[in-house]
């Protein structure tokens, strides 16, 4: 569990910090917004120089006009073309992302329940409905008998008091030695 260690900068320096980069960001996209004005107003000078009009005669101006709508149906062509490509390129990413969403699954998984099965629905799930398998976890167990069970409860039960007394001293140890060799000496 990660511990929460306290902040060396205050809150007011924090948000002190927060306003001055926002700040230097809004700068910097003022910034960038007049280059980019800046640069269209150099291309389109370079371009499409200013038109001198003056002295033209009325043929001279048909003539210029022509020439301008010519290259203003070159131009239209051309940018018709463009968004034909981009209409194009935008569909694909849709499918391509509709697609993408199918193969991860986009719909939610219910929740799952517990459900109680058996050891052998379990199996027969496992290896199918041919193997008859059972899996009886009580003939697997190792069976007792009661007799058994009565004859190690009977043991010797005498005065404990008697048997602490016997053992105690050197003369009880060797008896615990003796009777833990057995009787197969």
């Amino acid at each position: 569990m990660p511990e929460h260690r306290k902040s060396k900068i205050s809150a007011s320096r924090k948000l002190m910090l927060k306003s001055l980069m926002v700040a230097k960001a809004k700068e910097e996209l003022e910034q960038e917004l007049e280059e980019k004005e800046e640069e269209k107003a150099r291309y389109l000078e370079e371009k499409a120089p200013p038109i001198q009009t003056s002295g033209m005669s009325l043929a001279e101006l048909q003539t210029l006009c022509q020439e301008l709508h010519a290259k203003i149906d070159v131009v239209d062509e051309e940018r018709y073309d463009i968004e034909a490509k981009v209409l194009h390129n935008t569909r694909e990413i849709k499918d391509l992302n509709i697609k993408v969403l199918d193969l991860r699954g986009k719909f939610k998984r219910p929740s799952l329940r517990r459900v109680r099965v058996s050891a052998d629905a379990i199996l027969r799930s496992l290896l199918g409905s041919k193997h008859k398998v059972s899996l009886d976890l009580r003939a697997n167990l190792k069976s007792v008998k009661k007799e058994d069970t009565e004859k190690e409860k009977t043991v010797e039960v005498s005065d404990w008091r008697k048997n602490v007394e016997a053992m105690s001293g050197m003369e009880g140890r060797k008896k615990m030695f003796d009777a833990a060799k057995g009787p197969n000496q």
